[in-house]
This record gives structure tokens, C-alpha cells and sequence, in this order.
């Protein structure tokens, strides 16, 4: 027995890598990164963290959705010290890409590293249609 999904593929590794996929009126996006899309990475985490909200938005969009669709998120940080020292200005980002105080369930996670050497944050998503 399959199941109906409606996938989101972009980027350099598409072929690989889904953006995001819809199974009923769930959407699950990979985890975003700071990246824009001129192929560049800011330096800093709370910038990093601007940027991969735009990418979360972006991928939304492909659905109809926006960040009010948001249920959960799940934060992956490769410095936790980084984080907890400019958490300000982590959460003053969010609460712009959210547009207030998001009520969404979140998880914190410390990994040893992310996919390029100069990530610090990667956020995964899980929306509601």
C-alpha cells in the first residue's frame, strides 16, 4: 500500500534531497539552512538563522502555506554556546520570520557538525495544511 505525497525538490542537489513533502494535509520540510540563494552563508548565527527562515518560507510557499502552518520545529546547532550566547538575537529573528511569538512546539538539538563546515543552525519543520 502507497501513500499519495506531493514533493518539493530545489537546489544544487535536488536529485537527491526533497525540500519538503506534503502527505495529506501534513507537510514535512527537510531541515533549511542559511544559505541564500546567491549561494551564500552569513557568519553569524542569528543571520544564518534569518536566512533559513527565508528558505522555510520559500519552501511554504510551494504549498500554500505560510508560517502560521507551522506545528514544529527543530532546531540543529552546531555550537551550543554560540547559541545560548546570541539566543536574542536567534529568537528576535524567529519572532520576525514568525511575525510574533510563534505557538509551535520546538526541539533543540547540539550536533557535532552540519553539512558545510561554516553551518550553524539547520531548522526542520513540520506544518499543518
Amino acid at each position: 500500500m502507497s501513500i499519495k505525497k506531493k514533493t518539493y525538490r530545489s537546489g544544487p542537489y535536488q536529485e537527491y534531497f526533497a525540500q519538503g513533502t506534503q502527505v495529506g494535509n501534513v507537510l514535512y520540510l527537510s531541515g533549511q539552512i542559511g544559505i541564500d540563494q546567491d549561494g551564500k552563508t552569513p557568519t553569524g548565527i542569528a543571520d544564518q538563522t534569518k536566512v533559513t527562515y527565508m528558505n522555510v518560507k520559500d519552501v511554504l510557499s510551494q504549498f500554500g502555506a505560510d508560517m502560521g502552518n507551522i506545528v514544529d520545529e527543530t532546531f540543529f546547532v552546531s555550537d551550543m554556546d554560540e547559541f545560548f550566547g546570541n539566543i536574542e538575537d536567534v529568537y528576535g529573528a524567529r519572532e520576525v520570520a514568525y511575525g510574533g511569538n510563534p505557538e509551535v512546539c520546538q526541539t533543540l538539538v547540539q550536533v557535532v557538525a552540519l553539512a558545510q563546515p561554516e553551518l550553524k543552525i539547520e531548522i526542520k519543520c513540520i506544518a499543518h495544511l
